[in-house]
């Protein structure tokens, strides 16, 4: 089971109840023979790995750990109809999903397949207009334009409609995925998919890791010899940082075969010669000061995003393929733009939904689920505010918009908390529903609009069936108890070697208890929402900073003594370096 921690809400929100393991007898043993600190042993044996083999494989993960491509359930037939298509010269058109996970998977086949001399376009589809997935009427559209060969990338799985019209129209489909299949597999000459073999190693493949391992098997097929040719070696190489993007965007358990590609993906980041990645980083005023996951998660991902969610995604195809340093500065400044835009749409939508959740109840403790719609709320930007709603109430959130589409229906997007799974909770629901899709922690729907009440109705008492009131308190997964005397600077710098951090593999964080303030608490910030304080428990004193913590400042100076959760980091300033905690949780008796 992947090991994950759900992140705070801002300090004044509900208690968050901390879950923290027993000291484990192994850590000295596993200390030692990776010679390193029995804290960072804990911390392996947390995530899962107790023996030294797979500690030094964990601690120096190796590229050439990464399965290789002929294992991937479906790749045969894919490579085969690939190299037909591009010998005989025939069309070829990619068609990806509009997030970072399609958008990079999407960047790396086209690039490689253009390489190789394929006649090939991509397609996305418009997030709003058209929704997730292969639809009809962009199959139509794109055998009218002279397509013979049409390419999934991180959907299709389910696309079962479209799939049988492509067949009709004489266009060849592979379907590239790796969201969950149904009883019914579309009909294409190859499907290529991590879960249609359960004793695939790699169940957790994002769409760009699957898109990865047919673009490495092509350049197999195209090269002559064990070895790939040089040409094709590099562009692999290059496309590793492009599927570590996808990965850490999609949230995928970054353990196993998704650590090893995406700790060198990243190690690549400064050394890329993909002019848009270097446009994209130096929008995000990045450049010079590293990439690691965080990073991705929070400055570049959703950057590209914005792309597919206040406009077309396929702007950030041709961002990652651009070959053009001038083009490419411009559409990454344009992204930046869309990407402030949707911080202020998300930013309005969420002040309403809030509103609206405390006037109707919704936080009251035996409500168990949260379900708002309202006409022009923007599509795009509902997935986000669902995941800020389960954030701050910790709850199944569903966000609508109430307007109806083209095709008269309203369009919503749904997040879910730990243990209650979403797609089930939705399908059991489906009545209601015109379409939907997803997994266990997102989905999307469509709906008639007057059907939205009714759907709340039964989603709410689906919800109430199946969790109960434990299950709603947001829980901390600590890594360890730990006395402040052990943070030295060598100990917190080991802490890079456990990276990159995500899903399955968190950022340690620890805790202290029976902690005071050895200074007067001070607040920071353009807005005073910060705080800054420096803690003691009589074995060291160490500053911590808290973000959006601000409204704790005169609750630290009442209590003699708290219990704080934090993440430990090496502040480089002034030419000094000092241990500093990043606090993301106080606790008082």
């Amino acid at each position: 089971m992947a090991y994950t921690k759900q992140m705070p809400s801002p300090a004044g929100m509900q208690k968050i109840e901390w879950v923290i393991p027993p000291a484990d007898e192994r850590t000295e043993q596993l200390a030692r023979s990776l010679k390193i600190s029995p804290l960072i042993a804990q911390i392996l044996i947390n995530r899962g790995v107790t023996e030294a083999h797979e500690g030094s494989i964990f601690l120096q993960p190796k590229l050439t750990e990464l399965l290789r491509p002929a294992r991937m359930p479906g790749i045969a037939p894919a490579v085969a109809r690939l190299k037909q298509a591009i010998e005989k010269k025939e069309k070829i058109t990619v068609y990806g999903d509009y997030d970072v996970d399609g958008i990079t998977g999407v960047s790396i086949l086209w690039e490689l397949l253009t390489l190789l001399g394929a006649q090939v376009d991509y397609y996305i589809p418009h997030r709003i207009d058209e929704g997730y997935g292969l639809n009809e009427d962009a199959v139509r559209s794109l055998a009218e334009a002279g397509t013979r060969l049409l390419i999934t990338v991180d959907c299709g799985i389910s696309a079962l409609a479209a799939a049988d019209l492509s067949r009709q129209l004489g266009v060849d489909l592979i379907v590239t995925d790796h969201h969950q299949p149904g009883p019914d597999l579309p009909g294409a000459v190859a499907i290529v998919h991590p879960a249609l073999e359960s004793s695939y190693p790699n169940q957790d493949s994002a769409g760009a890791m699957v898109a990865y391992k047919l673009a490495w098997a092509v350049a197999e097929e195209f090269s002559r010899g064990p070895r790939l040719e040089p040409k094709l070696r590099e562009f692999m190489l290059r496309a590793t940082t492009l599927a570590a993007i996808g990965t850490v965007a999609d949230v995928v358990d970054l353990r196993g075969e998704n650590r090893v590609l995406t700790r060198f993906g990243l190690m690549s980041v400064a050394d890329s010669k993909l002019c848009g990645l270097q446009a994209l980083i130096q929008s995000a005023g990045l450049a010079g000061k590293g990439v690691d996951s965080t990073a991705i998660g929070f400055r570049l991902a959703p950057v590209l995003n914005a792309a597919g969610r206040m406009g077309h995604a396929r702007l950030a195809v041709e961002l990652l393929t651009s070959t053009t340093e001038m083009r490419a500065m411009q559409i990454a400044d344009y992204l930046k733009d869309q990407n402030i835009q949707r911080q202020q749409c998300e930013r309005k939508i969420l002040k309403q939904a809030c509103e609206i959740v405390v006037e109707r109840g919704l936080n009251h403790p035996d409500r168990r689920s949260i379900v708002l719609a309202a006409e022009g709320w923007h599509t795009g930007v509902l997935g986000i505010v669902a995941s800020r709603l389960v954030d701050r109430f910790f709850r199944p959130a569903i966000m609508i918009n109430a307007s109806r589409n083209e095709n008269g229906a309203a369009q919503g997007s749904a997040r879910s908390i730990p243990g209650f799974c979403m797609l089930s909770a939705i399908e059991a629901c489906s009545a209601h529903l015109t379409s939907f899709g997803g997994h266990k922690m997102a989905a999307g729907l469509t709906l008639p609009p007057e059907r939205i009440e009714a759907f709340a109705v039964d989603f709410e008492a689906y919800a109430a069936g199946h969790l109960r009131e434990d299950d709603m308190v947001a829980k901390m997964h600590i890594d360890a108890l730990v006395p402040l005397r052990q943070f030295t600077r060598d100990v917190v710098h080991q802490l890079d070697l456990l990276g990159p951090f995500g899903e399955g593999n968190p950022k340690p964080v620890f805790a202290t208890k029976g902690v005071r303030l050895a200074a007067a608490p001070r607040r920071c910030g353009s807005t005073n929402d910060h705080l800054q304080f420096v803690i003691t428990d009589n074995t060291a004193t160490i500053r911590c900073v808290g973000f959006r913590m601000g409204g704790l400042e005169k609750k630290l100076v009442d209590n003699e003594y708290f219990n704080i959760a934090y993440e430990a980091q090496l502040n480089h300033y002034n030419g000094n370096t000092t241990v500093e905690f990043i606090a993301v949780d106080i606790q008082f008796e």
